[in-house]
C-alpha cells in the first residue's frame, strides 16, 4: 500500500508540472516553423525546471514553493528590487510596500548561503 501511495505523490507531481508548463507557454506554439517551435519548447522547459529547483532550494519551508507559476509571477517575479554592488559583495535592496518582499528576501538569503558548485 505504500508503494502504491508514493507511486500516485510522483504521478500528481508530474502532472502538476506539465500543467505549469501549460500555464507557462507550453499550451500554444506560437511560430510559424517547427525548428522555432522546438527551440520555444526548449525555452518553456528550462523556465520549468528553474522554477521548480528554486522552490526547491530557495523556499523549502515556505508556502510560496507550491504557488502556481501565475501567482509566483504575480507576487514573487514582480516585486521591485535592485541589484547593487558594495565591498565585493550583491546586495539587494526590496521596496518596503510589497507584501511579499520579506519572502523573496529570505529566499535570497538562503541561496546565497548555499555553497559554490564544484567544478
Amino acid at each position: 500500500m505504500a508503494d502504491l501511495e508514493v507511486r500516485h505523490r510522483r504521478r500528481a507531481r508530474c502532472e502538476d508540472r506539465i500543467r505549469a508548463a501549460k500555464d507557462a507557454g507550453l499550451r500554444n506554439l506560437p511560430l510559424k516553423s517547427f525548428a522555432q517551435n522546438r527551440i520555444f519548447c526548449q525555452i518553456i522547459s528550462l523556465a520549468s525546471e528553474i522554477t521548480a529547483w528554486m522552490g526547491l532550494l530557495a523556499l523549502p519551508d515556505s508556502s510560496a514553493r507550491r504557488w502556481e507559476p501565475k501567482r509566483q509571477r504575480l507576487r514573487l517575479f514582480q516585486t521591485a528590487a535592485t541589484f547593487a554592488r558594495h565591498a565585493r559583495q550583491r546586495v539587494l535592496h526590496l521596496t518596503d510596500r510589497s507584501r511579499w518582499a520579506p519572502i523573496v528576501q529570505a529566499a535570497h538569503a538562503r541561496l546565497c548561503t548555499l555553497p559554490a558548485p564544484v567544478e
